[in-house]
């Protein structure tokens, strides 16, 4: 890292000093009443807001610094008014804030175009649908005109101050973009930054980078050819670039620090089979490496013939404790996607949402993480209603199924009659929706629902426990344990500890224990095939849990395997929390043994490593060996946690000392010292299960 970033990444991440250009927060309905007033489209409104806010913007530019534009404006004012909103959840669904969020657009759109082009040919359709009678969509072109002509404004000015502060390179980039299409490394990231910086001023939150280094290394590999660049200062530049993700990510929607959905994808096949991991790919990796910041999230797309010194990089970042890379096995992912109706070239271009969502750029208006099932609440309300009658294993294990699905009935009714806020802008690079005149809230190419699938380790712990002790050895009866579970296994400690410690675990590669969780799985993916959302698409099973292995355990009485009520699941895909594993090879072992294809709605293995298992270069490449393994067996997806036990606990005391502290939290990385505590404590307790290993 040279001086100069070293530098910036002092003052944008450590000292926050871009803090200080902040401007005060205003009234968040300070639109909303005068939108109600006139009662103007939700179209208009959006439109409209986002203009507010880019005019609102006050440029400011800081020593150095060659790629501008940092956010000012702390508050993105609401387009309807409480009542109104109010009146939308009487008839629709609402998702999280309502905002298109946590998909992928296709930046080439305008990157390869500039603005002054997009706007010709925007001003071409406008013309052809006012001909055509068609005044709403020729409205809603001249919207997003609109739109583009206050991005150029306040490029514009920018441009102005640049040129007041003598910083040549930002005045001279901003000339040529966003009005023109880039010519080099420098514009196409300028342009970028200023692309990902409008959508997020239109309250589009989850913004993912996609595949980055496939649409922005043809722009890299030309200055490379010319001679304007080395790879040292293409990657210093690079640098800069991604502090950009970091300067202003606290004014992003996000449940934590860093849950702000900035995921870069790097890697992967391509249709004939090649690999299309390049230089910019191991660039953005070494970036990441010595920046050690928690934007953007690095996603990792392998195969059967990614190199082992791939892996081993990938590795180095976890070492740094920064949570990611995450990787995503592309020889199961792809063919997953496809079985669930996908084209082909389209699964060969997906890429990770916000977390690790499967989704693809610039097509999908899916909403991945919709909603999730419990499979530990199915076995819960078996085991209270059922068990006592059940004759055998088999019906107890059918009582379960027919919980889910009737879970998956109560999901897809709920999320019936989804509304999206528009977002304008977004649609400019979303495939159709400019050439019919149509906003990407109402629908692109794939318009999917994702589940997430939570507790698949404890209800599988739970199904083992009740088949052996209850219906094998017959050492325990269905009543005793069904009033245990009610008591909250109160003066049944002995009872609780031999559930606990005594039954099969899912994590040791024991096939008795993981096939009842690859059973579980496939019931999941039943229980939705078929079945058609609201918009014409399809239900997605997945293996992540996101926050839902908080929410989904808080109230849920005791289970068969041990777990008091109240206690944790295990974070998406992985062991439950007081598993005895025999160590991460018997962990990947058994969570590689379902057919994973049938769940690719998304979600990882997630394994915490303890920090000193990185302290060597034998060692990381042992845990680069592991990370192989598990994809050469069939797993999915994997993200791996650099952690100390000791060193969290330490934080927890003192806070002061351990501001650079970054965990994984679940499908994000984040500051320890800034999470909230009880997932601070989920962490730690995710620790322990490692410890015993």
């Amino acid at each position: 890292m040279t001086e100069r970033i070293e530098r910036m990444r002092q003052f944008f991440v450590v000292d926050k000093g871009q803090k200080a250009m902040w401007q005060k927060e205003e009234n968040p309905y300070v639109l909303a009443e005068q939108f109600a007033a006139e009662q103007i489209p939700d179209v208009d409104r959006a439109a409209r807001r986002l203009i507010y806010v880019l005019d609102k913007e006050e440029p400011v530019l800081f020593e150095d610094e060659r790629i501008a534009f940092t956010r000012t404006v702390t508050t993105i004012p609401e387009i309807f008014t409480e009542a109104e909103m109010e009146e939308l959840r009487k008839e629709h669904w609402i998702h999280e804030k309502g905002d298109v969020c946590n998909i992928s657009v296709d930046y080439t759109k305008l990157l390869n175009q500039g603005f002054d082009a997009k706007k010709a040919e925007l001003e071409a359709l406008r013309q052809q649908f006012s001909q055509a009678g068609e005044a709403v969509k020729a409205h809603n072109i001249k919207l997003q005109i609109d739109i583009l002509d206050h991005v150029l404004a306040l490029a514009a000015r920018y441009q102005e101050l640049a040129e007041k502060k003598g910083n040549d390179v930002v005045a001279r980039t901003l000339k040529a973009v966003p009005a023109h299409a880039p010519q080099s490394f420098l514009e196409a990231l300028s342009m970028f930054r200023i692309i990902h910086f409008t959508m997020w001023c239109g309250r589009n939150y989850h913004n993912t980078v996609g595949r980055f280094d496939q649409y922005i290394y043809p722009y890299l590999k030309a200055d490379l050819d010319k001679g304007l660049y080395t790879e040292e200062s293409a990657l210093e530049l690079l640098e800069e670039f991604f502090l950009t993700f970091n300067r202003d990510s606290d004014l992003y929607p996000g449940m934590q620090q860093g849950d702000n959905g900035q995921s870069l994808v790097l890697g992967g096949l391509n249709e004939d089979g090649s690999d299309s991991y390049n230089l910019l790919s191991e660039l953005c990796l070494k970036a990441s490496l010595e920046l050690k910041v928690i934007d953007p999230k690095i996603n990792l797309r392998v195969h059967e013939k990614t190199p082992l010194s791939t892996y081993i990089l990938g590795t180095q970042l976890t070492k740094q404790g920064l949570g990611f890379p995450q990787y995503s096995n592309d020889d199961v992912v792809i063919p997953g996607l496809m079985e669930l109706g996908y084209e082909k070239e389209d699964a060969y271009r997906y890429v990770v949402a916000a977390c690790w969502e499967f989704i693809i750029p610039g097509a999908a208006m899916d909403i991945p993480n919709i909603e999730a099932l419990s499979f530990t609440k199915a076995v819960s309300d078996a085991s209270m209603e059922k068990l006592e009658q059940c004759r055998s294993y088999d019906e107890f294990e059918k009582a379960v199924r027919d919980k889910i699905n009737a879970q998956a009935d109560e999901l897809c009714k709920r999320v019936s009659g989804v509304y999206l806020y528009p977002a304008p802008f977004l649609s400019l690079m979303m495939d159709g929706c400019c050439e019919n005149g149509t906003d990407v809230s109402l629908g692109c190419k794939y318009n999917n629902y994702g589940f997430h699938g939570t507790g698949i380790a404890t209800a599988a712990d739970s199904l083992a426990a009740v088949k052996k002790f209850v219906f094998e050895e017959k050492s325990m009866e269905a009543s005793a344990l069904v009033k245990a579970l009610e008591n909250d296994f109160e003066g049944e400690e002995l009872l609780c500890n031999r559930l606990r410690y005594e039954s099969p675990k899912m994590g040791n590669n024991d096939d008795y224990v993981d096939e009842i969780a690859a059973r579980l799985l496939n019931d999941f993916a039943d229980s939705l095939k078929g079945r058609v959302n609201d918009r014409g698409g399809i239900y997605r099973a997945g293996t992540g849990s996101a926050m839902y292995y908080i929410r989904h355990a808080e109230n849920l009485p005791a289970t068969p395997d041990g777990r008091r009520k109240g206690e944790g699941f295990g974070a998406n895909y992985s062991p439950s929390l007081f598993s005895r594993c025999r160590g991460p090879v018997s962990i990947i072992q058994s969570f590689t043994k379902p057919d994973l294809k049938r769940v690719i709605n998304g979600g990882p293995l997630t394994l915490e490593l303890h920090d000193t298992v990185f302290r060597t270069e034998e060692s990381c490449a042992k845990v680069a060996v592991l990370v192989k393994s598990f994809m050469d067996l069939g797993g999915h997806q994997l993200q791996l946690n650099s952690v100390n036990r000791d060193t969290m606990l330490e934080a927890q005391k003192h806070p002061e000392n351990y501001k650079n502290l970054i965990v994984r939290v679940w499908g994000w990385s984040g500051y320890f010292v800034e999470l909230d505590k009880e997932y601070q404590d989920h962490i730690i307790q995710r620790m322990e299960l490692m410890l015993a290993v």
